[in-house]
């Protein structure tokens, strides 16, 4: 099991840029691979971005690819999402995930072992 918070989040306008972190406990943060999801009110949880284990591999929905970057850093056990380009849309409540399984079907969030509590991020038009 791995603890996971985020932060990050809070209130911007369309066109602004948020940094997302998700801080994970344990000594073996480099075994998992990591998520973000987000869900908005009334909707779905909807996939954002995941990384590979070791930062190789990323994997984006189509909705975010080209404003949104995963990224992580093994040696402080954080990963994080960096959101350019924001717009009305992507307001959501923004979740980090870890799974120990291997490298697919990283968009469906039953794949993933363990969770955050969220992050609000809120973009104003």
């Amino acid at each position: 099991q791995v603890q996971l918070v985020e932060s990050g989040g809070g209130l911007v306008q369309a066109g602004d840029s948020l940094r997302l972190s998700c801080a994970a406990s344990g000594r073996t943060f480099s075994t998992y691979t990591m998520g973000w999801f987000r869900q908005a009110p009334g909707k779905e949880r909807e996939f954002v971005a995941a990384i590979s284990r070791n930062g190789a591999n990323t994997y984006y929905a189509d909705s975010v690819k080209g404003r949104f970057t995963i990224s992580r850093d093994n040696a402080k056990n954080t990963v994080y999402l960096q959101m350019n380009g924001l717009k009305p849309e992507d307001t959501a409540n923004y979740y980090c995930a870890a799974k120990t399984n291997p490298w697919n079907s990283n968009y469906v969030p039953n794949t993933y072992d363990n969770w955050g509590q969220g992050t609000q991020v809120t973009v104003s038009s």
